[in-house]
């Protein structure tokens, strides 16, 4: 099946969807408007079933076959923006301050409305589908959603979802078999010493001399610790001491984060960067606390679900335009929540040639909705097929 017709003619609506979404911008779980949107859309499509709070602010929508009842799928898109300033310049660009559609979650929850529109009109297929609008990507809303009961209240049996990529062409997908995105854990490390005269460093244990010792031993665990071959990332992004010229602190804190695709490298990376931090400040004679929080899960495609997710994508936009050994990446994404309760996967869509995410400069490309809803269309009634 090429590109919907449908789906083409809907684009302008859908874009018109989007801009206003892009223009209304919600961080985190404070996305109130933007869930009354797609609450409101939903139940304008004549949608059966409209749950909202799910995950405190996520919205739900179940659309029923009409060839029976039978299984249901879970198609998911994300609906918060980031704390950034925009300076696209677009007619449409953010009206507010500080908080920006720069990663294309706008777009995400535009092509999900198109798939429920044409889905609720057409119906063509045996079980439900459940349409899955989360808040709080970048913070979790995905765990809060599973944590709810999501999956067992709506009866989800699988579960797929998708984001978009600049630099892959619009028109193109990109798919792999197990963890496509990594684990991002985040750690804080205060190492507290003896303050003191900045000119009398001799009766000082200066914590920003033992910092930056660290700062450069912990590089030791990716680079002379672990197999070049195993995708290891550690950086440390905040490095906090002092407010004087004049004076050696007391402490000095130290923060970053550890990115992993296995779980065996997930563990050896907190221990090692515990006994490193730890020891590097005895031998200094200072004290290290390392606080680590275990962030977002590896983001693990199955098996079975990503060969259907390539295969309903190739059927959209041909072989040629799907590529089922895209590399890792080793940014985090809270949807491996949901793969962690049901099996299924994660799809790459090309936004073309554009600013990066997470950039003031980027904006989604709008060229992509017709391929995005009728990829959501094609999966849904694929899963789902009417003689079964």
């Amino acid at each position: 099946m090429p590109l919907l017709n449908r789906a083409i003619e809907m684009q302008e609506e859908v874009s018109r969807w989007r801009r206003h979404l892009h223009e209304n911008p919600e961080l985190m779980f404070d996305v109130h408007e933007t869930a009354k949107f797609v609450a409101d859309k939903l139940r304008s499509f004549g949608v059966d079933e409209v749950a909202t709070g799910i995950g405190r602010t996520g919205v739900v929508g179940i659309i029923r076959g009409r060839h029976g009842e039978g299984q249901t799928v879970g198609l998911r898109s994300d609906m918060d923006a980031l704390p950034l300033n925009e300076i696209t310049g677009k007619p449409y660009a953010s009206k507010n301050a500080g908080k920006m559609h720069a990663c294309g979650h706008d777009g995400h929850t535009a092509m999900l409305l198109g798939a429920a529109q044409y889905l609720a009109e057409t119906r063509n297929f045996k079980g439900s589908v459940a349409v899955i609008f989360q808040p709080a990507e970048e913070g979790g809303g995905g765990r809060e959603m599973v944590k709810e009961g999501m999956m067992e209240r709506f009866a989800i049996s699988e579960v797929y979802g998708m984001h978009n990529t600049p630099g892959l062409p619009v028109g193109q997908f990109a798919i792999r078999k197990g963890p496509i995105m990594a684990a991002t854990d985040e750690f804080n490390i205060t190492i507290e010493g003896r303050g003191g005269h900045a000119a009398q460093p001799h009766r000082t244990i200066d914590p920003v001399v033992i910092g930056a010792q660290l700062v450069n031993a912990l590089q030791t665990i990716v680079s002379r610790g672990t197999d070049p071959l195993d995708s290891v990332v550690l950086s440390v992004t905040k490095f906090h001491a002092g407010d004087a010229h004049n004076i050696i602190p007391q402490k000095a804190e130290l923060a970053g984060t550890v990115r992993t695709l296995r779980s065996e490298m997930r563990d050896f990376a907190e221990k090692r960067l515990r006994e490193v931090a730890e020891g590097v400040a005895t031998a200094l004679g200072a004290v290290a606390r390392v606080d680590y929080d275990r962030n977002y899960p590896v983001t693990f495609n199955h098996d079975q679900e990503t060969e259907f997710a390539a295969r309903t994508a190739q059927s959209v936009a041909g072989s040629k335009a799907v590529n089922l050994e895209v590399a890792p990446m080793m940014a985090g994404e809270d949807f491996s929540y949901m793969l962690e309760a049901r099996p299924g996967a994660f799809m790459f869509i090309g936004n073309g040639e554009s600013a990066s995410l997470h950039n003031p400069a980027y904006d989604f490309n709008d060229d992509v909705i017709p391929h995005g809803i009728s990829y959501w269309v094609q999966l849904a009634e694929s899963a789902l097929p009417a003689a079964s």
